[in-house]
């Protein structure tokens, strides 16, 4: 605790010497490249898996209600696209009966293709843990389906909870003969709903995917400051498609297929950087703050 303790005025103290050590280590990791595979597969997995969960949670849930909640929170995902996504959500619901075994097992494939990559990419980033301790391959293989489970879960309780806030604000309370409506505290309480839930899965993430136990105080230092600078960033990026973006005269039909790259690209480069900052902040233990990140290389390098 003293150590932790001890390294938290460290930090606090140097704040803007430890973010440049941080920025330093994820360019030695080749930060942005590793944030591009992630993007790249994210892409291919995020449809996937996002008709299978609705596809399973709409036996339990209205699907209209399903799909206005995962609309809500797809917007932190990729701001200002997700009324598309769901619209295509919506139209293979309406063909969910053609679907086979053969589809079935090809999006069970391409949903856990993103955690994989990331699996990779923290490994490269969290390198003094991999060179410790390395992780059993099944384990591997079977974290994004106990993930993919964990997050059809949490969207459930999302729906349900969001449905009940959504009927709050609809209500009125009458005190000292004024009348006062629920519709903004309804509107708070969603939104605090969204970035808990955000700084959860981060912390999940966080928790699970680098090999080795990893503290829940460093989790959710990394989740908290890769969700602050993700909110930050996902306001500039609505800012940035409505009023300078060109993407829709330069990529036609594609726009909107660019403009979630370019989200996931961003949002995964954060994820990588929230997860840099625990790295940086576990080494603190045995390299000072003014050490300069080496470049990670493998055995053959």
């Amino acid at each position: 605790m003293q150590i932790v303790s001890r390294h938290a005025i460290q930090v606090l103290k140097h704040p803007g010497a430890f973010a440049l050590r941080t920025l330093k280590g994820f360019r030695a990791n080749q930060g942005l490249l590793l944030a591009g595979a992630v993007a790249y597969y994210a892409l291919l997995s995020i449809v996937p898996m996002l008709i299978l969960t609705v596809i399973a949670l709409s036996h339990f849930v209205e699907q209209a209600a399903l799909l206005e909640t995962l609309g809500r929170y797809l917007e932190w995902l990729i701001p200002g696209q997700s009324k598309a996504i769901v619209a295509e959500l919506a139209n293979f619901l309406v063909h969910r009966d053609v679907l086979g075994l053969v589809l079935l097992v090809s999006m069970l494939f391409f949903s856990s293709l993103a955690f994989t990559v990331l699996e990779n990419a923290m490994s490269v980033i969290f390198h003094h843990r991999v060179v410790i301790k390395r992780r059993h391959f099944l384990i591997s293989a079977a974290i994004p389906y106990v993930y993919i489970l964990s997050l059809g879960l949490g969207l459930l309780l999302a729906t349900l909870v969001a449905g009940s806030l959504q009927a709050m604000g609809q209500r009125e309370v009458v005190f000292l003969w004024r009348t006062w409506s629920l519709g903004g505290l309804s509107g708070a309480l969603l939104y605090l709903l969204g970035f808990a839930g955000e700084v959860f899965v981060l912390t999940s993430v966080y928790l699970v995917m680098p090999v080795g136990r990893l503290s829940l105080q460093h989790a959710l230092l990394g989740a908290l400051c890769a969700a602050l600078l993700w909110e930050l960033s996902r306001h500039v990026l609505v800012w940035y498609f409505t009023t300078l973006s060109q993407i829709g005269t330069v990529y036609g039909s594609l726009t909107t297929s660019i403009a979630v790259l370019l989200s996931l690209e961003l949002a995964a480069t954060l994820l990588l950087i929230g997860a840099q900052v625990i790295s940086e902040y576990e080494r603190l233990t045995t390299d000072p703050l003014d050490h300069t990140p080496e470049p990670f290389s493998t055995d053959a390098a």
